[in-house]
């Protein structure tokens, strides 16, 4: 899981983040699984295998290997990307697939090919193989645990791959000390061929399956209504727990504790002649239940407080449950079949059609089910049809039947009854204001958007339950993230914003005259919904305005328009992929795309930041503008930095060339000039020492929230690090000092 982790994180930065990307790197990584478990089991067809624990071990070497050589094919398939773009747009989904399933076929075709070797290992050493397979998922869970709160936030994305692989040749040593000196194991009875299509199977005790091709639905449909109520219940859940790479990191264990929970039961469900049916009447019943759970885990949330290490524990063990009861007895099919048909070929087509339906899952939840249906809608469908599988597969007597029908049908209404209407009657949010009127909703592939006018009668847009811009007064800032670049220009002709939220900066920027406009908005539905905030003037009917739906970085690389004027605006630092558009190599591609003289604005939100990573932020622009100043919004006070590639005679901020121009602005020209809290060189200063954040630390997605949750609530500890961050630019300004906000 930890390699997967990371394969993720460095094809979102190499192709672009986006829901997209993702599913194509999702679906490269289960295919590989897929066919490495079907490539070994049918090698195993006819053949003995005499030392199951070596070949086990060489196949984890090699995933080690074949993990470290990953990262130098992502740097290169990312230049590839940014030669083939622009020639043929329309076609690089599928050659991005292509390159994606190239760089990981190695790696995750080891890893699948281990299913089947468990199923040797367990008939040579005794351990039922659902034990095998239930150690590796909970070994999964621990890792992505270790990988997110301790091995990234220490050693960075390179070191953390180095020390993934040495545990991988750690165990090929390990199993041949183990073997050391000891003869072959004697072979059990070799693998028989295999009609996955028509094999018949003889009854097991249970009575329950007695032909293999019943077991293919089963693992098929528990895979997809697993991977595919992660997707819709992971979405409800973000909201309540805020964004973050260690919220993600959370969720993923909270599942993949009770899978491997479920498979360590098995042997004990067997013994006792449990009935796979009765597993999958008890998913389809969990899911159903849990559904309004989930939908409500935002309330939940706001009982958990104390530390941040506590807060996370009790988010950890919330999460596991209320997701629990479900992925525990989703998990059991699987397991169960594995142990039913116990020879290798058969596991590997067990397995390939599990992750086969993981894929369809996740995908159809994520690009049909969740924008046609909802979140509430799609857990519904998935656990009725789980029930009506059931029925229709497996045998049973008649009232047993009849039986799981009325419950499921009870469940069913009581799941409908319960609901709490989120996008009609209700939000997920975890800000302190009131929702007075929801406006629009939207549950996409990449996020669920909303659109609403809270209890003061202002406008606001929430992702994923953040409040990630509104229309309320005093909330100036994003005015002048699109006017500060081009008045510091004496003639902007072209311009580029980063992150559209509500369109204030877009409509800021165009109104300082430049003739094109260019806007990258990775999310449609935050575009969709522009209307709806008359604060940007319509920008973007605008015919010199272009609205590109694409990651900011993947737009950067892909064209070769220069600009005069850049505004960056992403989500905050702490949240899962800003790290990206706060980094070194991010700047970097930025600096390539300005013209000579061009200045670019960055966001630095001094009330989310401790006074250490504001510093880093600050380091890393200036390090790839080195003629740059702090501006500091009088109505927030919230800093933006501006920033030159070159310096010029006269540094920046000396000279304010566009306050020539005419303009219906804010503020007047003389508080435009006053804002700078650091000019260059005490910005210099001000940076002195600090830490760069570049794609490889990941300095902020896995380094920062621990400062940022502190131990008292989270809008006390929002003042605070306002004041801390203020004092520290008083303390480098030394023309005149700054007052805070009464307000604040």
């Amino acid at each position: 899981m930890s390699w997967e982790v990371i394969w993720q994180l460095e094809a979102s930065l190499a192709l672009g983040a986006s829901a997209l990307g993702t599913a194509l790197t999702l679906a490269a990584t289960m295919s590989g699984l897929a066919i490495g478990s079907l490539t070994v089991g049918r090698l195993l067809v006819g053949r003995s295998v005499l030392r199951p624990l070596r070949l086990y071990g060489l196949l984890e070497a090699t995933i080690g290997i074949s993990g470290l050589l990953v990262l130098p094919g992502f740097a290169a398939l990312e230049w590839l990307d940014s030669q083939l773009y622009p020639l043929a747009p329309g076609l690089w989904p599928g050659l991005r697939l292509f390159g994606i399933l190239l760089l990981l076929l190695p790696a995750t075709c080891s890893m699948g090919a281990t299913i089947p070797v468990f199923q040797i290992i367990a008939q040579r050493r005794g351990p039922p193989v659902s034990i095998l397979y239930g150690l590796n998922t909970g070994g999964a869970a621990v890792g992505i645990l270790v990988f997110s709160f301790l091995l990234l936030p220490a050693f960075g994305v390179t070191r953390t791959a180095a020390v993934l692989a040495s545990l991988n040749g750690a165990i090929l040593a390990l199993l041949l000390w183990i073997e050391r000196g000891a003869d072959p194991e004697p072979a059990t009875q070799a693998v028989g061929p295999l009609d996955p299509v028509r094999s018949h199977i003889p009854a097991s005790p249970s009575g329950e399956i007695g032909f293999f091709t019943a077991a293919l639905p089963i693992v098929f449909a528990t895979g997809f209504a697993t991977f595919a109520l992660e997707v819709a219940w992971f979405r409800s859940l973000t909201a309540a727990f805020r964004s973050t790479t260690h919220t993600f990191a959370i969720l993923l264990a909270a599942v993949l504790i009770p899978l491997g929970t479920a498979a360590r039961l098995v042997p004990w469900l067997r013994q006792r002649g449990l009935a796979p049916r009765w597993m999958l009447y008890a998913a389809a019943f969990a899911i159903l239940l849990t559904t309004p759970l989930v939908e409500r885990m935002d309330l939940y949330a706001l009982a958990v407080t104390g530390p941040y290490s506590i807060r996370l524990l009790q988010f950890l063990l919330l999460s596991v449950a209320v997701l629990g009861p479900a992925m525990l007895f989703l998990g059991l099919p699987l397991p169960w079949c594995l142990e039913e048909f116990s020879d290798p070929h058969r596991t590997a087509w067990l397995y390939a059609v599990n992750t086969a339906g993981s894929v369809a899952g996740s995908i159809m939840a994520a690009w049909v089910m969740l924008p046609a249906l909802g979140f509430a809608r799609t857990s519904w469908m998935l656990g009725s049809a789980i029930v009506l599988l059931a029925l229709c597969v497996l045998r049973g007597p008649g009232k047993a039947r009849f039986v799981a029908v009325g419950a499921g049908v009870a469940s069913l209404g009581i799941a409908v009854l319960t609901t709490s209407s989120l996008g009609r009657e209700r939000v997920q949010l975890r800000d302190a204001f009131s929702v007075a009127r929801i406006l629009a909703y939207r549950e996409g592939a990449d996020s669920t958007v909303t659109a609403i006018e809270d209890d003061r009668g202002f406008r606001r847009l929430l992702i994923d339950g953040f409040s990630a811009s509104s229309e309320s007064p005093g909330v100036s800032y994003m005015e002048w993230m699109g006017r500060l670049p081009a008045l510091l220009h004496p003639d902007p002709e072209t311009a580029l914003v980063i992150g559209f939220g509500t369109g204030q900066t877009a409509h800021a920027l165009r109104d300082e005259g430049p003739t094109r406009v260019d806007i990258a908005e990775i999310n449609p539905a935050v575009v969709s919904m522009a209307h709806l905030f008359e604060s940007n003037q319509r920008v973007v009917e605008d015919q010199n305005v272009h609205v590109h739906v694409m990651d900011g970085r993947a737009w950067l690389r892909r064209t070769d328009r220069l600009y005069d004027a850049v505004a960056i605006e992403p989500m905050p630092p702490h949240f899962a992929g800003s790290n990206a558009l706060y980094s070194r190599e991010f700047y970097a591609l930025v600096r390539e795309r300005l013209d000579r003289g061009g200045v670019v604005a960055q966001w630095l939100p001094f009330h989310l930041l401790p006074p250490r990573f504001a510093i880093a932020v600050a380091a890393t622009f200036v390090e790839a503008f080195p003629d740059a100043i702090l501006w500091i919004d009088p109505g927030t006070w919230t800093g933006i930095l501006l920033g030159r590639a070159v310096k010029d005679a006269a540094s920046l901020g000396s000279v304010w060339p566009g306050l020539e121009r005419d303009g219906i602005r804010s503020l007047p020209a003389d508080r435009i000039r006053d804002g700078v809290g650091l000019e260059p060189d005490e910005l210099a200063r001000y940076v002195q020492g600090a830490e760069i954040i570049t794609d490889d630390n990941q300095w902020l997605a896995y380094g920062l929230l621990r400062h940022v949750a502190g131990e008292d609530r989270w809008h006390e500890r929002r003042a605070e690090m306002r004041r801390a961050n203020l004092n520290r630019v008083r303390h480098f300004g030394s023309r005149k000092p700054l007052v805070e906000h009464p307000r604040r």
